[in-house]
C-alpha cells in the first residue's frame, strides 16, 4: 500500500490559516479572505514558488470543499422565497444572462478560443452563491429585500449551471435526452428523501433522540446532514450527474425542511465551523495553486482572453439587474450586478470538464479560471462598498417606497 504524506495539506491549510488572519491584522484592506486564499495559492503553485504540489490528500479535501461550497449556498437558499415575483425574476435573469453568454461564446468561438460557446455561456451565466452569501452576511443585508434577492439570483444560477453541466457535458457520457430522464428520476430520489425525512421528522420519538443527542458527543444532527451530502453526491455519480448537484440539492432541501431553527441554534453554526474552517479554504486555495499562469504571460493574446472573459462574464451577469430597477436604486442595482457577475467553482468545474472533453485547451481554460479569479477579487469588494456607502443613505431608498428610480430628488 502506498504510504499517504500529508506534507502538502499541511502546506494548505497553514495556507489557509494565514489569509483571514493577515486580513485580520490589516482590516483595511478590506478583502474577502477567499481573494487571499486563491492568491497565496498562486504564489505556493508552479505559477511561483512551485513549494505544493496537489496530490490525493489535497485533491481529496479540495472536493469535498467545492461539496461543501455548494451544499452550504444551497442551505443559505430561501427555498420559501422562491416563488412568485422573486421566482420568475430571478428566472427571467438566468434567461437573460445565458442569451449574452451565448452571443459571447459564439464570438469567442468565431476567435477559435473555445469548441462549445454553450459550455462559455454557462459559465458566464453562473454566480457563486456561497461567496454572494459570505458578502451579505459581512454587510448584514442578507435578510433584506436585495440580499434575498440576491440570494434567489446565485440560487437559480448555481442550480441551472450545474443541471446544464450535468444535461450537457456530464463526464459519464451518453446522450443528452438519456441524461434529462436520469436527471428526472434522479428529482424524484430527492423528492422522496425529502419526503420520508419529512415524515421522519414529525417522529415524537426521533424528533426526541436527535434534540436529545444534538450537543453531544453523537452530533447526531451533523452526521445526518453529512449523510445527506454525502449521500446524494454519490447517488448523483451514480447517475452520471455532476456531484456538485447533489451537494446543492442536500443543502436545499436541509434548508426547506429545517424551519424550526430556535429548537437547534447551533446546527448550521457547526455545519459552517467544518465548511469554512477546514475544508472550503482548503479548496479555493487548491484552486489558487491550480492556476499556472506561466501558459498565460507567455501570449500576450492569452492575457487578452483573461480580460475579454472577465467583461464578458460581468455583462452577462449584470446586465440582467436591470430587471430589478423598479425594486432597487442605482447603487444597489449596481451592487446586485456585481456580486452576481461573482463567479468561481462553477467556472472551475466546469473548466476541468471541459478540458477533459477536449473542448477546452489548458491555456484557455487557465484563462477562464482567472477571469473567475478576477471576479472573485474585485467584484465583491466594490459590491461591499457600494452597500456600505448606501447605508442610512437617502438616494438608496426604494423607488416604490419614495420616489421612483432614474427620478431626481
Amino acid at each position: 500500500m502506498k504510504d499517504v504524506e500529508f506534507v502538502n495539506l499541511l502546506a494548505v491549510t497553514v495556507v489557509a490559516l494565514l489569509g483571514p488572519l493577515l486580513l485580520g491584522l490589516r482590516p483595511s484592506l478590506r478583502l474577502p479572505s477567499v481573494v487571499l486564499e486563491i492568491v497565496l495559492g498562486i504564489i505556493i503553485g508552479p505559477s511561483l514558488l512551485d513549494w505544493v504540489k496537489i496530490d490525493e490528500p489535497v485533491n481529496v479535501i479540495a472536493l469535498l470543499g467545492l461539496a461543501f461550497l455548494l451544499f452550504l449556498a444551497g442551505m443559505e437558499t430561501d427555498v420559501h422565497r422562491l416563488r412568485g415575483r422573486t421566482l420568475h425574476l430571478a428566472l427571467s435573469a438566468y434567461a437573460f444572462s445565458l442569451v449574452i453568454g451565448l452571443a459571447a461564446g459564439l464570438g469567442f468561438g468565431a476567435a477559435e478560443w473555445v469548441k462549445s460557446p454553450v459550455l462559455v455561456a454557462v459559465m458566464l451565466a453562473s454566480t457563486s452563491s456561497g461567496l454572494v452569501a459570505s458578502v451579505l452576511k459581512g454587510t448584514g443585508t442578507i435578510d433584506t429585500e436585495l440580499g434575498q434577492t440576491s440570494m434567489a439570483g446565485g440560487a437559480i444560477a448555481d442550480f441551472g449551471a450545474v443541471v446544464l453541466l450535468s444535461l450537457a457535458f456530464s463526464s459519464a457520457g451518453g446522450s443528452t435526452g438519456g441524461r434529462a430522464v436520469l436527471l428526472a428520476t434522479f428529482g424524484l430520489v430527492v423528492a422522496g428523501v425529502g419526503v420520508t425525512v419529512w415524515f421522519a421528522m414529525r417522529s415524537r420519538d426521533l424528533r426526541g433522540v436527535f434534540e436529545r443527542l444534538a450537543d453531544t458527543t453523537a452530533e447526531i444532527r451533523i452526521r445526518a446532514a453529512v449523510v445527506l451530502l454525502v449521500g446524494f453526491v454519490a447517488l448523483a455519480e451514480k447517475f452520471g450527474l455532476e456531484s456538485i448537484l447533489g451537494a446543492f440539492l442536500a443543502g436545499a432541501l436541509i434548508g426547506f425542511l429545517d424551519t424550526d431553527a430556535s429548537s437547534h441554534p447551533h446546527f448550521r453554526v457547526k455545519l459552517e465551523a467544518i465548511g469554512y474552517g477546514f475544508l472550503i479554504p482548503v479548496f479555493f486555495v487548491t484552486s489558487g495553486i491550480r492556476l499556472d499562469l506561466r501558459g498565460l504571460f507567455a501570449s500576450p493574446s492569452a492575457l487578452l482572453r483573461v480580460v475579454l472573459f472577465t467583461v464578458a462574464l460581468l455583462v452577462s451577469r449584470a446586465l440582467p439587474a436591470l430587471l430589478y430597477r423598479k425594486t432597487f436604486t442605482r447603487r444597489q442595482l449596481l451592487a446586485n450586478g456585481l456580486l452576481m457577475a461573482t463567479s468561481l467553482p462553477v467556472i472551475v468545474s466546469a473548466t476541468q470538464i471541459g478540458m477533459a472533453e477536449n473542448l477546452i485547451t489548458p491555456v484557455n481554460g487557465a484563462a477562464l479560471t482567472c477571469a473567475g479569479v478576477l471576479s472573485v477579487m474585485i467584484f465583491p469588494v466594490l459590491a461591499v462598498r457600494l452597500l456600505q456607502r448606501g447605508a442610512g443613505d437617502r438616494d438608496d431608498v426604494p423607488e416604490h417606497s419614495e420616489r421612483p428610480w432614474g427620478e431626481s430628488a
